[in-house]
């Protein structure tokens, strides 16, 4: 894995060889094995190298025969011997063996349609001399970040791996994005394509982003389908789909480091692991973490996979310390980030950079295939819906939603507050509120009056509504898929994932997340992922002659720490002392902070979620946006001096 950095300079302004060095030194941690730059009258590319494939050659910036076309790439192709084999049959000589240079002379071939040739995880920056011409490309779940903006004064256009990375450019406003801010409270995350400053985006995943003297032009190159097959036959299905799983293990093994598997006991890590085990040439090395809270510990499950395969296994049992992370979380998510597991998942990376300098994850199965239990409630909600009279279900069950009380601390049976208002209303709506931490009313209470005025009309529910609309003929589960496609998955999950490896040096790939299992997925009938109950149906058939039967009938267990608890312990200091300072007052309401602050000290309500998003919000403010505006101070008082 890598990091990526470059910009184009307005006409007649000279390239900065020590501004792109100290882009690249804020994301040395993506690649420390070495550093490479490219300048010219217009463009100046940088990158930092993690080497993975061709160790000795590979170096970026890479170009092609005659240098007028160079390109820093951040990723893996994983069907690059197979590109790079007609290539040469075209013509196209190579210099060394790398995935970097197929993608140079594909480009000579293939121009803005590249990316639809790619089989990999990727972002990249292309710089064309002849034809004056800028592309940039993500691919197509969004697996490896890609940030940009036109908004800085003397460039035309500025990228980079990682938002650090822009923060030094003289002139980067860093200006506070307020939509962002209402995003984040809501969802514990950024979504695509915003971020936490205004004017610098995200490039969306299977887009790419052509950048000439006439300004930006953007594509979609590949999204999900979801035409079902309705002539699909069940066991054919988990046939082709156990070959397919096979394979897009099988080509994420290909490695000139150490290379191993993340094994968390569930079913996604623990198909991987087993399918490596049936392509290595060796013993598979898998790593575990383990919890001395047995509720959130799985590390039976995961011996019992290592003891099945006979893999080397290294497994630590750790008490999460969140003090001992925070500022670990602070600075590599570069904009507030809420999702707590991403705590185990800094020690798990850790953990496993220090025996191997690859990993295989289990990530994005549960979007592929329908795992998640809000799809089987999305579903149950929608048949609910579809059944009852539209004056029934807004008079009687609207009604009966808002009157019916909400018993956070009772079993999730005496819940049905969330099922009345999710039947009651439509599918988008329910999502939303499935899958945020508050709704609109306690939103707009808790946000500040001037992050309120300045937001406008915007709601985090219209926009999130708003994708949905693309997806209304297809039925409920895809639909829900789809945006999470959007959404969760790459603003969240693998967020969580690239910072938390990058953080070590670590590159992690994700079989799941091939976008031929993800396309043969989309065909499908719902009944092929949900079934009585179950979810994943069709994945855990074709994965069943590989794990035992007790891992593939067991509870989903997500990857979490014991937040509630550490607010009533270690965190309350540290929440006070941040998130209870008179700056905070910017961003919301103190009022409103110390109620629900107190309720979940008096045990009344759980707000464990919104307290999280609080303190990352506040540490984000320390750490990175007054630390960012002093170092744009002091920028600028040195250009001017």
């Amino acid at each position: 894995m890598c990091g990526i950095a470059g910009y184009l300079s307005e006409p007649g302004s000279r390239p900065d060889r020590a501004l792109i060095e100290s882009m690249c030194h804020q994301i040395r941690h993506r690649g420390p094995d070495g550093y490479g730059y490219f300048h010219d009258g217009t463009a100046t590319l940088g990158h930092t190298r993690l080497s993975i494939i061709d160790v000795e050659g590979g170096k970026q910036p890479l170009g092609n025969e005659d240098g007028s076309v160079q390109i820093v790439f951040n990723g893996e192709i994983y069907n690059f011997q197979q590109l790079h084999d007609d290539l040469v049959k075209r013509g196209h000589r190579f210099a060394g063996r790398s995935d970097t240079e197929v993608i140079v002379h594909l480009w000579e071939e293939a121009g803005e349609r590249l990316p639809e040739y790619l089989n990999g995880m990727f972002s990249f920056a292309i710089w064309d001399q002849r034809r004056q011409q800028l592309f940039l490309a993500r691919d197509r779940f969004g697996e490896k970040p890609l940030y940009y903006t036109t908004a800085v004064p003397g460039m035309r256009f500025c990228f980079a791996s990682e938002l650090k990375a822009m923060t030094v450019v003289p002139g980067f406003g860093q200006k506070l994005n307020p939509r962002a801010v209402a995003d984040f409270l809501s969802f514990s995350y950024i979504p695509d394509p915003e971020t936490i400053y205004e004017n610098v985006y995200k490039l969306e995943p299977g887009r790419s982003l052509t950048v000439t003297a006439n300004g930006c032009r953007k594509r979609r190159y590949w999204k999900p389908e979801f035409d079902i097959d309705g002539g699909a036959n069940f066991e054919r299905t988990v046939e082709g789909l156990e070959a397919l799983a096979e394979d897009a293990v099988s080509r994420r093994m290909v490695s000139d480091v150490p290379l191993g598997g993340f094994l968390s006991g569930g079913v996604d890590s623990s198909a991987v692991v087993a399918l490596m085990s049936r392509k290595a040439l060796g013993t598979v090395k898998t790593f575990t973490i383990g919890f001395t809270q047995k509720q959130f510990d799985e590390t039976r499950f995961a011996r019992m996979v290592a003891g099945r395969y006979h893999t080397d296994h290294h497994e630590t049992t750790v008490t999460p310390s969140v003090e001992d992370v925070l500022d670990t979380l602070v600075e590599h998510y570069d904009e507030p980030f809420g999702d707590s597991s991403a705590i185990p998942t800094l020690y798990l990376a850790g953990m496993t950079r220090r025996h191997v300098t690859v990993a295989l994850s289990g990530d994005g199965a549960d979007e592929v295939f329908g795992g998640y239990r809000r799809y089987r409630m999305g579903v149950a909600e929608d048949r609910a819906r579809l059944a009852l009279p539209a004056w029934f279900r807004e008079r009687v069950v609207g009604c009966a939603a808002r009157y019916y009380p909400k018993f956070d601390y009772l079993p999730r049976i005496f819940r049905a507050k969330a099922t009345l208002a999710g039947i009651s209303t439509g599918l988008a709506g329910a999502y939303y509120s499935a899958v945020t931490a508050l709704g609109d009313g306690a939103l707009a209470a808790m946000l500040s009056p001037e992050m309120n005025r300045a937001r406008a009309d915007y709601t985090p529910r219209a926009a999130f509504c708003e994708r949905f609309q693309a997806y209304a003929h297809l039925p409920a589960l895809q639909q829900m898929q789809a945006v999470d496609y959007e959404t969760y998955l790459p603003g969240d999950i693998l967020v969580k994932v690239d910072r938390a490896t990058m953080a070590h040096s670590l590159e992690s790939r994700a079989p799941w997340l091939d976008h031929r299992i993800a396309e043969l997925a989309g065909r499908l009938p719902a009944s092929y992922k949900l079934k009585g109950g179950v979810g994943k149906y069709v994945f855990k058939a074709a994965m069943r002659p590989h794990l035992p039967t007790d891992l593939l009938g067991r509870t989903k267990m997500g990857f979490s720490v014991p937040l509630r608890q550490w607010f009533h312990g270690s965190l309350k200091p540290v929440f006070e002392a941040a998130v209870l300072r008179p700056e905070m007052e910017r961003y919301v309401s103190p009022r409103e902070v110390k109620r629900i602050w107190a309720e979940h000290q008096a045990g009344f309500r759980n707000h464990q979620v919104t307290l999280w998003n609080l303190l990352m919000l506040a540490r984000w403010d320390e750490h990175h946006y007054r630390q960012g505006r002093r170092q744009t101070v002091a920028l600028e008082e040195n250009r001017k001096g």
